[in-house]
Parts: C-alpha cells; structure tokens; sequence
C-alpha cells in the first residue's frame, strides 16, 4: 500500500475555521511559516493585492471570502446584496487574474437557490482532487532522470509531481528560476522541494539560455495564472520568453492550466502593472538610485503556438 501523500504547505495555504480564514503569509518564506488570520472581506482583498498569497492561495482565498461574509450576515433577505458587493471587491483586486470567472460562479450558485455554503465546500473539496490528479497526469510525460526547470511557484504542485515520479520509480531533479523580482523560484520553489526532499538548483532569470544551450534541461514545466480558449496562457512574466527558447532549443514546455476564462486570446488578457516600488526596492532596501523610474509588468503572454502540452485543471462549475 502507498504511504499517504505529502503535500507542501502551499499545495493548500489558505484554511477557514471559527470565522477566521488563515492564510500562509508567502512573502515571509522561506524564513518564517505564518498564517495571517483575515476576517474581513476588506483584509482578503487586501492580502490578494500585497500578495501575501498568490495562485492557487488567491483562488481559495476568494472561495473563502465568501464563506466568511456568509457566516457573518445571517439576514438572508440582504445576503444577495453583500455578495454581489463582495464580488465586486474581490474582481477589483488584480485584473490578469480571472477572478471574475469565480466570483460570477458563487453568484450563480446563490441566485439558483441551492445552498451556497455547501456548493462552496464541495467545489474546494474538487479543486484539492483535481490538482492531485492534475500532477498525477503530468508525472506520466517526465521520464527517469529528467531534469525539469521550472518558472515561478505553482502552489505545491511541482513536489506533487516529483512525488509520483517517485512513486514510478522516476528520479528527477528540478533548476528553479530566482523569478525576479518577488523571488518566487528561489523563496517558495526551491524551499517547498527541498523540504521534501528533492534535489534543486536556482539559476538567476538571465541564465536560462545558457542553461538550456548547454543541454542541462529535458523538459520546462510552468504553471499560468490565466488560459486564453485559444490556448494562449498569462503566467509571471519570463516565461514567455522561456517558451521562446524552449522552441530554440527543441526542449518540451508544458503548461499547468486552470480552466479557460472567457477571453477569446491572449490579446484579450488585461496585464497587471505591479507599484514600481517591489522592483526598485526589496525588504525596505532600495536596490536602485532615488529617481529611477521603473516598470513592472507581473505577466506576460505565451502563445499557444509555443506550448508542446497544455495540462488541464479539469473542474466542471
């Protein structure tokens, strides 16, 4: 019989109990595990907008928000009006991502009459399951000895996958881009594989090309923050230019998906400019000269011409 499987504290980091969501405080790893206690819609929104959790921990954290302000308006004549105002808060957070298509899925389910709180745990209880077998299904397209970079986080997955990989009697080990400027690959990727106990190198964004001219890498596996329905992904940006260079060199390049939000391409995706401040400073510490401007986009677009296999979170609403 299989041991039980281990996840990373980011494959799920964000919990609701006793009226209080808990979510892992990202920016503080790897130095410091911490659950933020959020009770309010207002502290959610804001926990999204600094980041505090980013992918999969935004997507819950939107399921739970709603949890929340459910349990605290019993007074089900109003409900529907603080709902919608909860909706609206949350898709004002960050535009690249596709909370929309969340928040109109809650809104869906409140006005059918069904019981909201119910459809909320059930959908989180299949979000969990699908994301297993989401790295169950691309575990199959790695081979033993593969060495895998990867870009950014994707929220506990890529241990997931490594782990099945394990279980095939697959080793493999993983170069993880620092992923500038939130430091995502060296503070979140290369901690949550090393923590459970699979072999990772960080690379600096620049070096890719190098890397990969040298023949270091068998496959690039990446996760997208938001799918296009013609294929097309947003995902922290570098990685399209990774994808660029993975055509260049012939290496596969593999996409975990969430579901397609109704943007018809890529074209059709709003791209969040994040405050220049985190690319000009980092911790308090200003890393360029006063009066430098910055710019910072915090995705860009990969076309589907680029991408060897989309992965799908195969979620039904």
């Amino acid at each position: 019989m299989d041991k039980p499987i281990k996840f990373s504290p980011l494959f799920w980091p964000v919990r609701f109990k006793d009226n209080t969501i808990y979510v892992l405080d990202e920016t503080l790893l790897p130095n410091k595990l911490h659950y933020i206690k959020v009770k309010t819609c207002q502290e959610a929104c804001a926990a999204i907008k600094q980041m505090k959790t980013r992918a999969l921990g935004q997507v819950t954290l939107v399921f739970y928000t709603f949890l929340l302000v459910i349990h605290q308006n019993k007074n089900k004549k109003g409900l529907m009006r603080v709902l919608e105002k909860t909706a609206k808060a949350i898709n004002a957070t960050r535009p690249t991502l596709s909370f929309r298509y969340l928040t109109d899925m809650v809104l869906d389910w409140a006005k059918s009459g069904a019981p909201l709180q119910n459809n909320i745990v059930r959908f989180l209880d299949t979000l969990k399951s699908k994301r297993i077998q989401q790295a169950e299904e691309t575990s199959q397209l790695v081979n033993d000895g593969d060495i895998i970079l990867t870009h950014c986080n994707i929220s506990g997955l890529m241990p997931l996958i490594a782990e099945f990989c394990l279980r095939q009697n697959k080793k493999v080990s993983f170069f993880a881009t620092e992923t500038r400027p939130y430091l995502q690959g060296s503070r979140l990727t290369a901690w949550e594989l090393k923590q459970q106990g699979f072999s990772v190198t960080v690379i600096c964004d620049s070096a890719v090309a190098f890397v990969l001219s040298a023949g270091k890498i068998n496959k690039i596996i990446v996760g997208a923050d938001h799918l296009a329905r013609n294929g097309d992904i947003a995902n922290k940006i570098g990685t399209y230019q990774i994808a660029i260079l993975a055509r260049h060199f012939n290496i596969p390049f593999y996409v975990l998906c969430p579901p397609a939000s109704p943007a018809k391409s890529g074209k059709d995706i709003k791209i969040e400019i994040r405050p220049e401040k985190e690319l000009l400073e980092f911790q308090g510490i200003r890393l360029a000269p006063k009066g430098v401007k910055g710019y910072y986009p915090a995705f860009d677009i990969t076309p589907n011409s680029l991408i060897t296999k989309h992965i799908y979170l195969k979620l039904d609403r």
